[in-house]
């Protein structure tokens, strides 16, 4: 089959693009979910794909476990270092951190839903208040026994003389305000990306393999509300078999040109 060209970009399935331009373009409300993928245009590593940070060195999946966290303070120097070091610091939004920012400038994104914590969604236009961090911010250090919240750079700069920063109001062990595995979800942020997912006509997972629970449950939450699904990931996902579209494109290339459709048919 010969590929179609929208904007001068070639995508490899014509009408799977053509299918989800036209749901996402007559859709009232749409819900965004991302993942790392969505990031990796800005030269921050995923997880699980082919060159992800898993992949390519499966102990460091060890150091994302809350209990080994808390219960080990050489894995707790090592987690700092490595926060420190991270590449989301001098990162820049991509085309699709952009473009998604554009879509909630239509008035058609419900939410964006990200389990993403490098705050680049933020940061490339989309506003505060339609972000849904699931697996929390790196952005800030919570205090695992007081519950304050510092901005991570304040904590990150003690690094050289702390190599364990503890809470300066009440002496507690601290951590990236992030989810780590074995880490309980906040119920209140999942509620309310699950109200999301049953408040849209079309629910787009973008950038995600869709094998963490319950994130990846959004999906059947909103074909349950009879959205449409639309796909978008490299790799194969559990879902594929169930979304109405599912596209294989360079996330910086398909999701502009999927959401100037939008914009096209919304007059933005």
């Amino acid at each position: 089959m010969a590929s179609i060209t929208t904007d001068s970009t070639p995508f490899a399935d014509p009408e799977g693009f053509e299918r989800a331009a036209e749901l996402m373009s007559s859709a009232g409300r749409i819900t965004v979910l991302t993942g790392a993928g969505v990031s990796t245009d800005s030269g921050i590593p995923d997880f699980r794909g082919p060159q992800g940070v898993w992949t390519k060195d499966p102990s460091a999946e060890a150091m994302a476990d809350f209990d080994t966290y808390m219960g080990d303070v050489t894995v707790r120097r090592q987690v700092w270092l490595s926060r420190r070091a991270h590449q989301a610091w001098s990162a820049e939004p991509n085309a699709a951190h952009r473009a998604l920012a554009d879509l909630a400038g239509t008035g058609r994104l419900r939410a964006l839903i990200t389990q993403n914590i490098d705050g680049l969604h933020q940061r490339g236009g989309t506003p505060e208040d339609e972000v849904v961090e699931v697996h929390g911010t790196m952005l800030w250090v919570r205090c695992m026994r007081c519950s304050l919240r510092t901005p991570a750079e304040e904590v990150l700069a003690r690094l050289d003389e702390e190599s364990d920063p503890k809470c300066r109001r009440c002496g507690g062990i601290q951590k990236s305000d992030t989810i780590s595995f074995g880490q309980r979800l906040d119920p209140e942020v999942i509620e309310r990306a699950a109200q999301a997912a049953r408040e849209c006509d079309v629910f787009v997972a973008v950038g995600t393999s869709l094998s963490v629970h319950p994130v990846a449950g959004l999906c059947d939450v909103a074909m349950m509300a009879r959205a449409d699904l639309v796909v978008i990931n490299a790799e194969p996902t559990p879902y594929d078999d169930f979304a109405s579209a599912v596209l294989r494109d360079p996330i910086g290339d398909v999701v502009p040109a999927l959401v100037e459709r939008v914009r096209s048919r919304a007059g933005a």
